[in-house]
């Protein structure tokens, strides 16, 4: 890592090199093979948050996507509330099977195989982007693009839902801890105001609060360690530079 930490890096090859320079990234096709792990997001049941955001009417019907969506739970759920939905994994076991749940549930979902960075997404095309659990896995030279890429893709007047883990659910490593140890953590934790300060020059934050615990039996899925985000695009020229 001495090498790397005394360069600029401007260019995607760059943010690749990075990439390869961090052990300990998950291997998601073993983690959505069918008896590897059943987590409680294996379930097909929506966020309560994004739950709340519908019904409340601060998300409507329109153009939705869903980035890094597992087994598509989420995109299944927002097709079944009217919206048009793409949904993206870099699983192609995770995306065949939330494939075959929207064939039995009889939702209509585009869904796409491949990372969010490698996929076009259209400007300003979507009216919901959504996130759940993917931005507490991008190592830290990997937020601003996402972030960027995120705001592109949400039309002036869209929103950004997400959820992530805070210090208890993840661990509360720092940014610089992660590329002097050469590893990944399962998922990076989040204090609000760190959080706060990396979303400030992107997004506004209209509602930030833990995750509501539910029970495994709830038709609605609330797991503890976890905040819930809900965001709209700041115009380019809002943003700090």
């Amino acid at each position: 890592m001495e090498d790397i930490s005394r360069r600029h890096f401007h260019t995607a090859k760059d943010a690749e090199l990075l990439d390869h320079s961090l052990a300990g990234k998950i291997d998601w096709e073993s983690f959505y093979t069918e008896g590897k792990r059943t987590p409680p997001f294996l379930r097909n049941v929506p966020d309560e948050n994004l739950v709340g955001f519908v019904n409340h009417g601060r998300l409507r019907s329109g153009n939705a996507i869903d980035l890094g969506c597992g087994i598509g739970r989420n995109a299944i759920y927002l097709a079944k509330a009217g919206f048009r939905v793409d949904a993206i994994d870099l699983s192609r076991v995770a995306i065949a099977r939330g494939r075959l749940i929207a064939e039995e549930e009889g939702v209509r979902t585009n869904f796409i195989v491949g990372s969010v960075f490698d996929v076009t997404l259209r400007d300003n095309h979507y009216d919901v982007a959504y996130d759940a659990g993917l931005f507490h896995h991008l190592p830290p030279h990997r937020r601003p693009y996402y972030l960027e890429l995120v705001r592109q893709a949400i039309n002036p007047n869209g929103f950004f839902g997400m959820t992530c883990f805070d210090t208890t659910g993840g661990q509360p490593v720092e940014d610089w801890e992660i590329y002097e140890r050469g590893q990944m953590p399962p998922g990076i934790g989040y204090t609000e105001n760190r959080l706060r300060e990396i979303l400030a020059g992107f997004l506004e934050i209209l509602d930030l609060r833990p995750m509501k615990v539910c029970p495994e039996s709830a038709d609605a899925l609330g797991l503890p360690g976890t905040w819930t985000v809900l965001m709209k695009p700041l115009a380019p020229v809002e943003r700090s530079q």
